[in-house]
Formats: structure tokens, C-alpha cells, sequence
């Protein structure tokens, strides 16, 4: 019997998210932080539309938090040099300029290519007919009644003719979301936008020391409170996931960028709103070989590393999205990371860009 294609795309897409997301991790939980080493370099004198220095300097990145993913583990000590990144994730407006002055074609406005996912899949995966290689990206489609959280495919869907241009699908548009972030892009979508506008996808040690905001050691990007004062600092998924969004921050989808309030180096949706693409590959033990507790990568094999898909080919998605909850996938935080197929996109994955103005230097102390 063929394997529904709905399966192979939703395997290739989103394999990694089942053990990396589950329900047993608790939303709060304090810890010791101290004010980050900040670079005593000087903000270039000239500045850059749209995007705010982040000085760079000496941070701790990930966490020894008990109850984080395993993946955000260990902490290490770490330099970043400074760079210019933008205030906010790249907008539909932003993008739609984009492709109007190349047109550029998005992975998911494309026809899959079976000779690329096969890779991605066990083998021995038979191919689809070509009738159902068609054009399409995941859509969060979510249950009408509470659902056991070990399988995504129960509010995930593999729908035809959703890209960025139809977040849902056919029938949904981008009026009134213009300045909301374009979602549904794969990795080459967001690198070149990034490097038509002179810019580049942020490396994630970058993306981490930014979301920190000069501080050390707390759990969110503000503190050590999901929400302080009541006060909802980010857009993220409130109610019993993935059934019911009470939408109590406002939003049940995405939201305008710049709606809450900025972190101390002026960056708008650092947490939650969408995921975010950096530009490295994902590898589940990148912090236990920094810190020396596990072997090198033998990036010539594969420069990717998923235990649970030996088949991965991800890059780091940081950040946490509108679907983040207290129940289920805790990812709103700076320190956690997750693994992304390089070429499919999602309803809640987008990207923002960063720019250097010498050469980056990244070291482990």
C-alpha cells in the first residue's frame, strides 16, 4: 500500500517536533541570572534602517534548567561579536516587495521534488503519484475536542496551495495581515530575501545573545514570570493546546509585529509570534560538544544530528510561535531550540535577518 503523501510531507516537515515538544515541562521555573558581559565597542556611527545594535560580548547560552529539553543542555560560556539585527521578523509587506522586484518563487508555491525529500523519509518510501505532488506547505488545522498530544498529525495538515501568499490555503489571503510576519518559509525563502536586502540569517549563538537582552540565566526573555503583573509579553497559545486558544493575549494566529513590548536591545517578538530560521544546521548535541562532553560532528556525513530522525536535514528554528503552550511544546523561552526541514515551510515558521559590519567572530571561552 503507497504511503498517503499527506504522511511523507508531514514525516520530512515536522518528524523531530513530537519528542521535542511534550507536556511535561513546567512553564515556571526560577533561576540565578546575572548581567551579561556586554562588548565595549561602540555602535557604528552609521546606522541601519530597521534594525538595532546588539553590541555583542560574553553570555551564557542555553540552560542547566532540570526541566528543559535536552537538547538546550548544558549551558556554555560564550563570545559573540557585535552586529546589527532587525527590530522585527520579516513582514508580509516586506516580502511581497521582495518577490514583486525579483520574482522569487517560495519552496512551497513550487511542485515537490521527490529526488530531494526521498532523503528525508525511511527508505523505501515509494513515491506519491504525480498527481499528489502538488504545491502546498503544513497548516495548523486544530481539533474541535481535546486530543492525546502524541501525534501531530492530529492538528497538523498537509494542505494544497498554502504558502505565504494563503497562510490557511486556498480562500485565505494576506489582507489585513500585512504586518504580520510572512510564515510558510523554507530555508532558501529566507536566505534569499536576506541576502537581496543585503543582509543575512542570524547564526543561532547570535540569535540567542539577542533574545537575552543583556541578562543571563532567566528563564524568559524578560524574567523569570511567563507573565509578570498579569501583563502578556509575547504572543503565545493560552488554553488547553491544540483544541482551544482562548486567545487571552489577543491573538489566536499571528499578530502584528511590534504589538508587545521590545526586549532592552529594542527587538520586537523575539519570543513567541512565529519560529524563527537561523542559518545553522540543527544538532541535538551542539551544547554538549561545545562543552567538550560529546565527540565532534562529522559534518561530511550529514551536518545534521536528530536522534529521533536519523534522516534529518534542519536547521535551528529558535524563538517559539503563537502555538507555544503552558501544556504542551514550553518553547517560548530564549534558550530553546528546535530542528526545521530545510526545505518546507510551516503556518508558524518565519525569519528575521541581521548584518554585520566586520567579520563575525564566535568563540567558546
Amino acid at each position: 500500500m503507497d504511503f498517503p503523501v499527506s504522511k511523507i510531507f508531514g514525516l520530512a516537515v515536522i518528524i523531530s517536533v513530537t519528542l521535542a515538544c511534550n507536556s511535561n515541562k513546567s512553564e515556571n521555573q526560577a533561576s540565578d541570572s546575572e548581567a551579561m558581559t556586554l562588548s565595549s565597542s561602540k555602535e557604528p556611527r552609521e546606522k541601519e534602517p530597521g534594525m538595532a545594535w546588539i553590541p555583542g560580548g560574553e553570555f551564557i547560552m542555553g540552560t542547566n534548567e532540570e526541566d528543559a529539553y535536552d537538547p538546550e543542555k548544558p549551558a556554555v560560556d560564550l563570545k559573540v561579536a557585535g552586529f546589527w539585527m532587525d527590530t522585527h521578523e520579516v513582514t508580509n509587506a516586506e516580502y511581497t516587495a521582495f518577490t514583486e522586484a525579483t520574482g522569487y518563487v517560495t519552496v512551497a508555491e513550487r511542485k515537490p521534488d521527490w529526488e530531494e525529500l526521498k532523503l528525508q523519509v525511511p527508505p523505501g518510501t515509494p513515491k506519491p503519484h504525480d498527481s499528489l505532488l502538488v504545491a502546498g506547505s503544513m497548516v495548523f488545522t486544530p481539533p474541535p475536542v481535546a486530543v492525546p498530544t502524541d501525534d501531530i498529525s492530529r492538528w497538523w495538515s498537509w494542505v494544497i496551495g498554502a504558502n505565504w501568499r494563503h497562510p490557511e490555503g486556498p480562500g485565505s489571503d494576506l489582507k489585513g495581515r500585512e504586518n504580520h510576519p510572512v510564515v510558510h518559509m523554507a530555508f532558501e525563502d529566507a536566505k534569499t530575501y536576506a541576502e537581496w536586502a543585503g543582509k543575512r540569517l542570524p547564526s543561532e549563538i547570535e540569535w540567542e545573545f539577542a533574545a537575552r537582552g543583556g541578562i543571563n540565566g532567566k528563564r524568559f526573555a524578560w524574567g523569570d514570570e511567563l507573565h509578570p503583573n498579569g501583563q502578556f509579553l509575547a504572543n503565545t497559545f493560552q488554553g488547553n493546546f491544540p483544541n482551544e486558544n482562548l486567545g487571552t493575549d489577543g491573538f489566536v494566529g499571528t499578530s502584528p509585529v511590534k504589538t508587545f513590548a521590545p526586549n532592552t536591545f529594542g527587538l520586537y517578538d523575539m519570543i513567541g509570534n512565529v519560529w524563527e530560521l537561523t542559518d545553522d544546521w540543527y544538532d541535538a548535541l551542539k551544547y554538549a560538544r561545545l562543552a567538550g562532553q560529546a565527540p565532534k560532528l562529522d559534518a561530511t556525513m550529514n551536518p545534521c544530528y536528530n536522534p529521533n530522525n536519523p534522516f534529518a536535514q534542519e536547521r535551528v528554528i529558535k524563538g517559539g510561535s503563537y502555538l507555544c503552550a503552558a501544556n504542551y511544546c514550553v518553547n517560548y523561552r530564549p534558550s530553546a531550540r528546535q530542528g526545521h526541514s530545510f526545505d518546507s515551510g510551516t503556518s508558524n515558521v518565519g525569519f528575521r535577518c541581521v548584518k554585520t559590519t566586520g567579520t563575525k567572530s564566535l568563540s567558546l571561552n
